[in-house]
């Protein structure tokens, strides 16, 4: 089995958050999960839901501050074994090419 999550977690607070999300982040490594962040979150793999949600209550208790707000999704494969990996790349076998494409700076829009 193979439970894949997205978690969001961070302080509610004006200004930049990344020492509280770099706090949460390293939460993870107490526990036997795989994870990746991105700009909009943390991919997380963990082979049990009991892993995944210690580990994701380890991340929500290591942001400080008097709010802190969490998003969880959670993808829990009971029938087969799957990757976060497995589902980009069948995403890209149908596109045919990568899942990503970086913005042309450079390029003028008009108004």
């Amino acid at each position: 089995m193979t439970v894949i999550a997205m978690l969001s977690v961070a302080p509610v607070v004006e200004g930049s958050m990344s020492g509280e999300v770099a706090k949460a982040v390293a939460a993870l490594d107490d526990f036997d999960v795989a994870y990746e962040t991105n700009p909009m979150g943390t991919v997380i793999e963990a082979d049990d839901i009991d892993t995944l949600l210690a580990a994701v209550a380890a991340a929500h208790k290591a942001v400080d501050g008097d709010r802190v707000s969490t998003f969880l999704k959670i993808d829990d494969k009971r029938t087969s074994e799957q990757r976060a990996r497995d589902k980009v790349d069948a995403v890209e076998r149908e596109l045919g090419r990568e899942a990503r494409r970086e913005r042309d700076e450079t390029a003028q829009f008009e108004e």
